[in-house]
């Protein structure tokens, strides 16, 4: 059985980033971010070119799923969602309602998760990267969710 662990950027530096991922071993890690960069000086190291070549030295390997990104409009709803509730990307807890269900509706029904599972490590985990620190907070919930329900893989969030 496949295991996929789910983990933000934010609240990390690079050191504990990789530790996290040494302790859940995992081989492999799934970028499901539209835009592979952060803002901040401090998540300079989480950038995709940087990310990567941490990574690699680590011996994980790195792949990018921007079919699994959600939109610049679906973002925009969830913006809109935190400003009315007066949070940002980096203190919500839980995702709108109205952007899962245009991310689920657009994305994740049309997407091949099938075809992802089987690629998934024999040994050790995959992870699914974002940026937001709460799994509930970001789109790679739904994704981990959908593949516990449909595809039989254990689930962690780090």
């Amino acid at each position: 059985m496949s295991t996929v662990v789910t983990i933000g950027v934010h609240g990390s530096d690079a050191g504990s980033f990789l530790r996290r991922l040494r302790d859940a071993d995992v081989r492999m890690l799934l970028d499901v971010r539209q835009r592979r960069g952060v803002r901040g000086a401090e998540y300079a190291w989480a950038n995709s070119l940087r990310l990567q070549a941490v990574l690699a030295r680590a011996g994980i390997a790195y792949e990018h799923h921007r079919e699994l990104a959600p939109t610049t409009e679906m973002r925009r709803l969830q913006y809109d969602e935190d400003d009315r509730q007066g949070v940002g990307k980096r203190t919500r807890r839980e995702l709108a309602p109205g952007y899962v269900r245009r991310y689920v509706e657009d994305v994740l029904d049309g997407a091949d998760l099938a075809a992802l599972a089987s690629a998934l490590p024999d040994e050790g985990a995959a992870a699914l990267l974002c940026v937001e620190r709460e799994p509930r907070a970001c789109h790679r919930f739904l994704i981990a969710e959908r593949l516990a329900e449909r595809h039989g893989v254990v689930v962690d969030h780090l």
